[in-house]
């Protein structure tokens, strides 16, 4: 546990100076002045066992900082790991029946990562992923990242409009997707927006609304206008390309952006968060570390991941933490489905299982789960939205999963920022979402002060460190509404910090609802279901949900004289709003209100 000299002057510091909590500079000068009485971190060692404690009774906190930075690219880790466990399995596609080892996985992006720019994308293109969990997209993820490629990452619920919006924000040089999943016709949704597409020469598209995409890679079958991702990555076998990509890394640097992730925060159009190597690399390198997993035999080092790979938890907690930490990293479906998390985690042996609250539920509740051989589970990260307590009991309890852990974080931070150590206790691991990571500051401010709130009181949590984003794609005042001149990242969500650091999560500053792990935007349904042309008004929010956590309520009034059925209202919302649909929820009452900004309570009185 680290120790602090000094202390009484950092509190005295506190009490007589107030000015240096105001808002926006946190305990930075106190730090800055602090220091100069000797204040120093005394640490019991070099890696991440230990986790500081708060400053002076107020609710600031600094993570660990023994544990190194890493300043390296994608590229160079997986080089690494590849160099150093060659012949140890890295990834298992389940439902593709695909097994890699470290340094076939390695081979295979340095073709693909070639072939990419063989086709003419170059450093800092922005190349879009759409589509489920597959082989595709670890192959990709990792060969536009060795090859300096900026990797977009598109929700694969989007429809036509969303699509549109996603490549035309961030000037999407490239799309890679399969031809279908399920119902959702991917080829067919581009051709709303891109009709150029069926006649075009692959690789040189022109698009009349979007006039930066000009190569569509399709990933399981050739299509009109598109180049097959089985060619591209054979291209990437010559010499010449092989080459090009050699010369390419040695211009990389590891501050580059190498990831956009889409979120909306709370209100408004979707934003693009930018990820650069160097946060990818150390949030990925740090949970790895907090999880113990370099401390694991190959046999108890292997990760089912269910959750998707469009999301940070996947990407950067699931196949960066793989890479980094040389585990094997096994995709049980292509989206989520409880009964193949259940199969992967028997046949393949898994012993760490990621998941949302909401998929954890439903893998408790498979009516079959007693059948599973799971003996080799030992633990796993449950993130995305809160977690009930009775939930954390129940993982544990009934998968005997002691060594779970609930990780907290946004996009903008890369994305974790708490987590629990595997070794705390059950009640912390049910109360709490674990304490500050290596390398990061945390604030709670008072939401009217804007001053650093006492300990267990709620506030704003802020924070700060190797782990903020670059800004925005495109949106320098969107960035500066949320990271301020010290740096501080606002996240916009309502905490508590206690006396031991744990932090809990109590709420939103505003209205977001997270569905199953989904962020939904009230403001932005509601604007669409004022198309419909009997809808006079809208209010929608969230309800409680034992499964979802939340689902998604939409409070309608029809103008005078029209009637229609909830039914009818769903029908209307299929294949227009991606994976935001009103949940089973949907009423029609008679709103009194439309103020978005009234009392939550009179939203709930409309329920």
């Amino acid at each position: 546990m680290a120790v602090y000299l000094g202390m009484l002057r950092v509190v005295r510091l506190c009490a007589g100076r107030p000015e240096v909590l105001g808002a926006g500079g946190g305990l930075s000068r106190v730090w800055q002045e602090a220091r100069l009485w000797g204040v120093r971190p005394l640490s019991s060692g070099e890696v991440d066992h230990t986790a500081p404690l708060p400053i002076g009774g107020l609710s600031y906190i600094q993570g660990n900082t023994k544990l190194r930075l890493i300043n390296k690219t994608v590229g160079w880790c997986l080089d690494a790991t590849a160099q150093k466990i060659p012949d140890k399995e890295a990834l298992v596609v389940f439902h593709e029946n695909i097994r890699l080892t470290f340094a076939q996985l390695k081979e295979q992006v340095d073709k693909a990562a070639a072939g990419l720019l063989s086709i003419g994308l170059r450093k800092g293109d922005r190349l879009g992923m759409w589509g489920p969990n597959s082989y595709a997209w670890v192959l990709i993820q990792l060969a536009t990242a060795q090859a300096g490629i900026i990797l977009v990452s598109v929700n694969p619920a989007y429809q036509a409009p969303e699509l549109e919006y996603a490549l035309k924000k961030v000037g999407c040089k490239a799309l890679v997707f399969p031809k279908q999943f399920k119902t959702q016709q991917y080829y067919n949704i581009l051709k709303q927006i891109c009709p150029e597409v069926e006649k075009a020469k692959p690789g040189a598209l022109k698009s009349q609304r979007l006039p930066d995409l000009t190569i569509v890679i399709s990933v399981d079958t050739p299509l009109p206008g598109t180049l097959f991702l089985d060619d591209v990555v054979a291209a990437g076998n010559q010499e010449q390309h092989l080459a090009q990509l050699r010369h390419t890394q040695k211009f990389l640097s590891c501050h580059d952006p190498i990831n956009i992730q889409f979120t909306s925060g709370t209100t408004g159009s979707p934003k693009g968060a930018t990820l650069s190597h160097y946060n990818i690399v150390n949030n990925s390198n740090m949970i790895g570390e907090r999880l113990q997993l370099s401390q694991k035999t190959a046999e108890k080092s292997r990760m089912v991941l269910p959750t998707p790979l469009y999301h940070c938890l996947g990407s950067v907690g699931g196949t960066m933490v793989s890479l980094m930490h040389g585990v094997t990293l096994i995709l049980s479906s292509p989206v989520f489905d409880g009964k193949k998390a259940l199969e992967a985690i028997s046949r393949e042996r898994g012993s760490f299982l990621y998941g949302t609250p909401t998929m954890f539920v439903d893998i408790l509740n498979q009516p079959d789960f007693s059948s599973y051989d799971i003996s080799a589970i030992c633990g796993g990260v449950i993130a995305g939205s809160p977690v009930p307590p009775e939930l954390i009991r129940a993982i544990i309890n009934k998968m005997n999963m002691k060594e779970l852990v609930v990780a907290y974080g946004t996009t903008e931070n890369s994305p974790v920022t708490f987590m629990n150590f595997p070794e705390d206790t059950m009640e912390q691991k049910a109360e709490s979402v674990g304490r500050v990571m290596p390398h990061t500051e945390a604030q709670i401010m008072n939401m009217e002060t804007r001053t650093l709130a006492e300990l267990n009181t709620p506030g704003e949590l802020c924070i700060r460190g190797y782990c903020v984003m670059q800004g925005y794609w495109g949106d320098p005042q969107k960035t500066d509404e949320v990271i301020g001149q010290d740096k501080w990242y606002r996240t916009g969500d309502i905490a508590v910090m206690d006396e031991q650091g744990f932090c809990r999560i109590v709420g939103r500053a505003k209205d977001m609802i997270i569905r199953g792990g989904e962020n939904i935007y009230p403001a932005e349904l509601e604007d669409f279901f004022h198309t419909h042309p009997q809808v006079q008004d809208v209010q929608v929010v969230g309800v409680k949900d034992n499964r979802m956590g939340e689902e998604i309520c939409a409070c309608i009034r029809l103008k005078k004289g029209e009637k229609t059925t909830a039914e009818e209202i769903k029908a209307f919302c299929k294949g227009k709003v991606g994976a935001s649909s009103p949940g089973p929820h949907l009423v029609l009452p008679s709103l009194s209100s439309r103020s978005r900004n009234s009392n939550f309570e009179s939203r709930w009185n409309n329920v």
